[in-house]
């Protein structure tokens, strides 16, 4: 199979290249943390019990480690097979390359990792700088998403900054057509 049919047979059926606004993507985001509360309460439990944790502070570093790679395996398998996780499918939002061609899984692996972005520098912030409450330290998670978020207004296809870096994108999906039953 040359180049040129391999891609012709990995792109997207129907799909355009039409970037979802930033208030769907944002809506999208929150509502995969929702889900993921669910994924990560699971995992957690399964981690304490095969490793007997008692107290979520004695061996956390075991825990977070796990639990990112649970979420790395999360994101990696929806994003490589069908380029949409749930919250993405509810929303109609589809990740694909830039040309247009399915995810592979290491290209959804460095997105994976890459979309870290999205936390990174509030989180070394708070890191070198503890906020005193609950509150504070998530007045400086949501203001380094937020600012995140924004800087995909200095792109001009609107995408996001770990997105250009894989040579991603996210467009949109729209729901599948129904098909007239004729009875």
């Amino acid at each position: 199979m040359t180049a040129d049919a391999r891609l012709a047979a990995s792109k997207v059926p129907g799909q355009q290249f039409v970037t979802p606004g930033l208030a769907r993507r944002m809506i999208c985001f929150v509502y995969e943390g929702v889900l993921l509360f669910g994924v990560l309460m699971a995992a957690g439990l399964l981690y304490a019990s095969v490793t007997g944790q008692r107290n979520a502070m004695i061996g956390r570093h075991g825990l977070q480690a796990f639990l990112f790679v649970v979420l790395g395996l999360y994101f990696a398998w929806f994003w490589s097979h069908g380029g949409q996780t749930v919250a993405m499918k509810t929303w109609h939002i589809r990740l694909q390359c830039k040309d247009g061609t399915a995810v592979s899984p290491q290209r959804a692996c460095a997105r994976y990792v890459l979309s870290w972005a999205w936390f990174a520098p509030a989180l070394a912030l708070l890191w070198m700088t503890p906020a005193d409450g609950l509150w504070p330290t998530l007045a400086i998670i949501v203001a380094g998403v937020l600012v995140y978020a924004a800087l995909a207004w200095s792109n001009p296809d609107r995408q996001f900054w770990h997105d250009i870096a894989c040579a991603t994108r996210l467009v949109s999906a729209g729901p599948p057509k129904r098909q007239a039953v004729h009875g």
